[in-house]
């Protein structure tokens, strides 16, 4: 993947978005916005303004990400779902998504980035 994509952070762990954001832009991507709940995020992508985001699929009080990946779809947003080792397996409709693995390894980002916007 080329450097210089806007990504969105949708994580609920303040150290590891702040970890994954410093990867991010050690990589020559932007980060335009780290959000913590499902909530945030519908919002953030209604908004737009991004290329590509990477999505926790696991968020605050045991909530699962799947409607803001669902609302990615629509919006053709592609995106990479980051687990640190659920083992629920993702809807059908989302399992050919790229999986970032936590704990997070900047040589793991850039793949998955390509993975996710078909390069």
């Amino acid at each position: 993947m080329e450097p210089g994509c806007s990504i969105l952070i949708v994580e609920d762990e303040p150290l590891i978005a702040m970890m994954l954001e410093d990867f991010l832009e050690s990589l020559g991507h932007t980060v335009v916005g780290s959000v913590d709940s499902v909530e945030a995020a519908l919002d953030h992508v209604g908004r737009g303004g991004f290329d590509v985001a990477i999505v926790d699929v696991q968020l605050k009080d045991g909530k699962q990400a799947w409607p803001v990946a669902d609302r990615l779809v629509e919006t053709g947003t592609p995106f990479v779902l980051a687990t640190g080792g659920h083992v629920e397996a993702p809807p059908a409709h989302h399992a050919a998504a790229p999986v970032l693995a936590k704990p997070y390894t900047i040589d793991a980002i850039e793949p998955a980035l390509a993975q996710a916007c078909g390069g």
